[in-house]
């Protein structure tokens, strides 16, 4: 099983109204993921940083699912915080889900996606519809992605 943590990113949302991190969450469980950790945040650099090197430093994460905070508003940091952490970026990720997306708006998305570690770490929208979309797009890679990061590294086709 691959160990998850969900980060929603939101000045607003609360576990009880936060239904993007819910989508992840059940997208995940049918899926065959194990959640760990998840958890609510406000759009603040300093402690988006600090959440993202605890699921990877200290929990082991295999895989960090953020939603929220990767739009054009003056709030939205969540990519800012994610560079500061990575230690490799994995731009064919967030590439994917834009091209692959249905509606034009994937392309004001500033997500990214890195390895810190063992660990990918991937932003996804905060919209409902938008989160839902882009973790589909990804999933079929996830999987053999994490394993490869883990040290596996014979080719699939």
């Amino acid at each position: 099983m691959i160990k998850t943590a969900i980060l929603t990113v939101s000045d607003t949302r609360k576990k009880y109204n936060d239904i993007s991190g819910k989508i992840i969450r059940d997208i995940l469980d049918k899926n065959g993921f194990r959640i760990c950790k998840y958890e609510i945040v406000p759009d603040e650099i300093k402690e988006i940083k600090t959440k993202l090197i605890y699921y990877v430093d200290v929990i082991k994460s295999d895989l960090v699912l953020t939603t929220g905070g990767t739009g054009f508003a003056p709030r939205d940091v969540t990519p800012e915080s994610t560079k500061i952490v990575i230690e490799k970026e994995t731009s064919g990720i967030v590439e994917m889900m834009r091209v692959k997306s249905k509606t034009k708006f994937a392309y004001l998305s500033r997500a990214v996606a890195g390895i810190r570690k063992k660990t990918l770490i991937v932003n996804l929208p905060g919209s409902p519809d938008g989160v839902k979309e882009c973790l589909n797009i990804i999933l079929p890679v996830l999987k053999h992605a994490i394993e490869i990061i883990k040290g596996h590294t014979e080719h699939k086709t």
